[in-house]
């Protein structure tokens, strides 16, 4: 430790460096009295420096600059001498660590990933509020304990910061909204209840003590200022330069806590009336902020908003218990997903638009259910409501016209494999005599929007998108509907429908000519690449082929050729045939039209 003469000359030259930069700052410029008077790297103010600072800008920084050279010449007192046991040391260390943090160490730790900065702060923070449960003489352990849980609260939420940075998810439920200051109203109570215990352990001058009522105090104005304030004040950058400079109060306290740990007396004990007002006050402290979080019945109580995450992992019906379906509908009721507008906007309470809700689902008609969406106000109000979203608050009502929509997501999937199966039952073998070495019949789903048709292509093909796109533009300019590109070929369907019967065979060499019964046969050539030819399965998705296709490709890499036969029967039904075979020729056969 420095004499303390040294220590008196280190610290008038400190500070009067700080106030002749702040100084020189009028001369040089506004990013260097910025940077002077924010003890900031001058590149921070390149944002408020290229347009120069108004007069109320520059006479906040020029105040902030000797109002904070005060505080760095309390900060900067030689600590007090004296015997002190080891928990005390450390505590000491700690709390000089958290005040170089806050003056100059915030700078190279900022130069590193956030992920760094966040566990420094929680392992910091957590040694601290630790040491000063086991330091401090509390002298009552109600004090103690009140204390402890508040630093637990504000704890939990630096863990939260640290969880953010890395991705993971949060240990500490919403409980309020997210505007409400919780977190900050349990660090006010615990800077209160930590100057109280000080004051009972009667080793803290009234200095230290009234630094830390300050601490509290500047936590208290910096929310109202900030969301009160700052417009009248030339905007938010005096604000913050004004809250910036308060802010050191806190720095000054956990200095002088740290300088005075030396053990001294501690004062006499307090009389039985002062023990009884003090435990009124501990309890007040732990109990007000749980009380304020409970907001009056008629205020906007939002379990989702219209950017809440949550709402994007939808859950069928089936699936949720009775308690988890009235937060299902207001997430499906508020939810913005893939860019449309929620049904009710996040200004209404969640009690509005769960009676909204059950009133849509009384509506007699689609006129009634316009007038109540308008009526609150809704985006969607001449879209009327969609009983998928409505099952989940009144599903006695939707369920008698839409059972569907009362299935789990087990109980769907088995439907939808039920009636894949069921349509795929419908189609037909038309060639039944002449097996292919690999040879299947199914449904092939189209999209009900106007899909040109399906693909036989190679899906190891390197270059397979750039075929398939252009496979796409040929179809429409080809007679026989059939589009071909190198390894993709698009077959293109003649009659307006969502679905046909498709039957895909491979033969090792060309199979005899059949066109009876077809009202066109085509044949094309197509290249396989990675030895791989096959149409598309539906896979769980809305188009494709409704069973399991072959690899028609048996002969490996090289050329084959396509040859497609296409019919529309009486009920308007399309089938198609086709049959893929080895061969080199490129020519393009229309063996029927």
């Amino acid at each position: 430790m420095l004499p303390d003469g040294l220590w008196r000359i280190a610290r008038i030259g400190i500070v009067s460096l700080v106030l002749v930069a702040a100084a020189a700052g009028l001369v040089l410029g506004d990013v260097w009295l910025w940077a002077a008077a924010e003890w900031k790297p001058p590149y921070y103010a390149d944002f408020y420096g290229d347009a120069g600072f108004d007069t109320a800008t520059t006479v906040a920084l020029l105040v902030a600059a000797v109002v904070k050279a005060a505080f760095l010449w309390l900060i900067l007192r030689a600590p007090m001498p004296g015997p002190l046991d080891r928990r005390a040391k450390a505590l000491r260390r700690l709390l000089y660590v958290a005040v170089a943090d806050a003056i100059v160490l915030w700078w190279p730790i900022a130069l590193l990933p956030d992920e760094v900065d966040a566990v420094f702060q929680l392992v910091l923070w957590t040694a601290i509020h630790v040491l000063y449960l086991l330091v401090i003489r509390w002298r009552s352990r109600v004090l103690r304990v009140a204390t402890g849980a508040l630093f637990a609260v504000v704890l939990a939420d630096t863990a939260d910061e640290v969880l953010d940075e890395f991705g993971l998810p949060e240990v500490v439920p919403e409980i309020v909204p997210n505007d409400f200051p919780l977190f900050a109203l349990c660090a006010v109570a615990a800077t209160l209840l930590t100057v109280v215990g000080q004051w009972r352990d009667g080793r803290w001058s009234r200095g230290t003590l009234v630094a830390g009522w300050s601490s509290m105090g500047v936590t208290v104005l910096a929310l109202p200022l900030y969301l009160y304030v700052a417009d009248s004040i030339s905007g938010t950058l005096v604000t913050s330069i004004v809250m910036d400079a308060l802010g050191l109060v806190s720095v000054v306290w956990h200095a002088a806590t740290a300088r005075e740990l030396p053990t001294g007396e501690r004062l006499a004990d307090h009389r039985p009336g002062v023990h009884r007002a003090i435990r009124v006050a501990v309890a007040a402290l732990v109990v007000l902020p749980v009380i304020a979080t409970i907001q009056p019945e008629q205020n906007a109580h939002l379990t989702y908003t219209s950017w809440s995450m949550d709402c994007y992992e939808h859950r069928d019906f089936g699936d949720l218990k009775p308690a988890e379906r009235e937060a299902a509908f207001l997430c499906q009721a508020r939810s913005r997903h893939g860019g449309v507008p929620p049904m009710f906007p996040d200004s209404l309470s969640d009690q509005a638009v769960l009676a909204y809700g059950r009133a849509l689902c009384r509506a007699r008609g689609r006129e009634e259910q316009e007038a109540i969406l308008t009526e609150a106000g809704s985006a969607r109000a001449g879209w009327g409501a969609d009983p998928r979203e409505l099952v989940y608050v009144c599903p006695e009502i939707v369920g008698t016209t839409h059972p569907e929509l009362l299935r789990s997501a087990r109980e769907t999937e088995a439907a939808y494999d039920a009636y894949v199966a069921e349509e795929n039952a419908k189609c037909r073998d038309p060639w039944p005599r002449k097996k292919g070495v690999v040879q299947a019949t199914a449904k092939y789903f189209l999209f009900a929007d106007g899909d040109p048709g399906y693909l036989v292509h190679d899906p190891g093909d390197e270059a397979f998108e750039e075929a398939a796109e252009l496979a796409m533009d040929r179809v429409y300019d080809d007679s026989g509907g059939i589009g071909v590109a190198d390894s993709a070929a698009l077959v293109g369907h003649v009659a307006d429908v969502t679905d046909l019967c498709l039957t895909v065979k491979a033969f090792r060499s060309a199979p005899p000519r059949r066109t009876a019964k077809w009202d066109q046969v085509t044949e094309v050539p197509l290249v396989s690449r990675s030895g791989r030819l096959t149409v598309p399965e539906k896979d769980g998705g809305e188009v494709g082929a409704g069973a399991p296709m072959p690899n028609l490709a048996i002969a490996g890499k090289g050329r084959y050729r396509l040859r497609v036969h296409v019919r529309v029967d009486r009920a308007g039904e399309e089938h198609h045939l086709v049959v893929v075979f080895p061969g080199t020729s490129k020519k393009r056969l229309k063996l029927k039209s």
